[in-house]
């Protein structure tokens, strides 16, 4: 059964479902996870999220399959980065355990908003801890809560992916050997006032240069690069300072490209002055999977890449469409990729 839910016309956009997970950290420990039916969060007017920005979060989807089973996509890696943003921020981390006990609790508990196989939408899933007890010292805050909550969103394009014109911002989107790495809501505050620049001035999104040297391609607001040479091959973006999110998406389409489709890959520093050489590029996240550029204003010049603004390029299409197979049970996933909540 799913929800009488009008699935073809829906935005990527938040709606509540009819339940979230929650687990509180006090005393030492994480509580048992517990479902609760209500949307609104409870905390002190200083609880260290709302005074130093002490939280953390995650993304990942589910999916129905044409079989009428329901896959997640490499949670585990999900699991691994949330403990990993949690250690950098003072955070208590959520066990593996703890993570994958609470998707398939969440899933279960919510599978009637699960979009049917075939309507281009998905479970979206949004995994997050945040400082609850109240600190107004520069400090860890005393207490906890985690939550996991879903929604039902459309595609992230409607009517194709169809490529985007971005410029290179001339802010930095995070410091060398600070934050960049993690995702924190910190980080994602920071890319809001370019992000709205870049949209003022009639572009989809920024690209960051590293704020150490600005001669190398980091990533953008939201979502880490990649690059087709024009001989075939498959490039992303590597950091000096260890500044660049390891997208879940990015590393997956690595595999998929080099065990799947036998294309040469490499991560590397990518200088930007090499930006004109390549074929195709694209933004790679859990979101849209891969949003193809067609173009990049670097304060008025144009680098117009040759797969153009009318459709993804050939080998984003390929890898596209690979993945996004994956994830659906219309191709086969390399041993582990797929974890079905029955």
């Amino acid at each position: 059964m799913t929800k009488n839910i009008d699935w073809g016309n829906l935005g990527f956009e938040y709606t509540a479902a009819d339940y979230r997970v929650t687990a509180t950290y006090k005393d030492g420990k994480w509580s048992e996870l517990k479902l609760t039916d209500d949307p609104t969060v409870h905390i002190s007017e200083c609880a260290g999220v709302l005074q130093y920005a002490q939280t953390v979060f995650e993304g990942l989807k589910a999916y129905r399959t044409s079989e009428g089973k329901i896959y997640t996509f490499r949670p585990d890696l999900n699991a691994q980065r949330l403990i990993d943003s949690a250690n950098r921020l003072v955070i208590p981390a959520v066990p593996e355990e703890m993570f994958m006990e609470a998707l398939d609790m969440l899933v279960k508990a919510n599978e009637e908003w699960i979009p049917p196989y075939g309507s281009g939408a998905t479970l979206y899933i949004r995994p997050f801890i945040y400082g609850s007890g109240p600190v107004i010292g520069v400090a860890p805050a005393p207490e906890y809560e985690f939550r996991m909550m879903c929604m039902p969103v459309g595609p992230y394009f409607k009517g194709g992916a169809k490529p985007i014109v971005i410029k290179v911002s001339d802010l930095d989107r995070a410091a060398p050997h600070g934050t960049g790495n993690i995702k924190a809501g910190l980080n994602y505050a920071m890319s809001l006032h370019a992000g709205e620049i870049a949209h003022a001035e009639g572009f989809s999104e920024n690209m960051y240069l590293d704020a150490a040297t600005r001669t190398c391609v980091e990533e953008t607001g939201g979502a880490n690069f990649i690059f087709i040479t024009k001989d075939g091959k498959v490039v992303t973006p590597k950091s000096k300072s260890d500044s660049i999110l390891p997208s879940v998406t990015r590393r997956s389409l690595m595999i998929v490209a080099k065990d799947i489709l036998g294309l040469e890959t490499e991560q590397r520093e990518v200088l930007f002055e090499e930006v004109p050489e390549f074929a195709e590029c694209g933004l790679c996240g859990t979101a849209a999977v891969i949003s193809p550029v067609g173009k990049i204003n670097d304060h008025g010049k144009e680098i117009a890449f040759p797969s153009g603004m009318e459709e993804m390029g050939p080998t984003i299409k390929k890898l596209y469409d690979t993945l996004t197979g994956i994830q659906m049970g219309t191709i086969e996933a390399p041993e582990g990729w797929i974890h079905e909540i029955k």
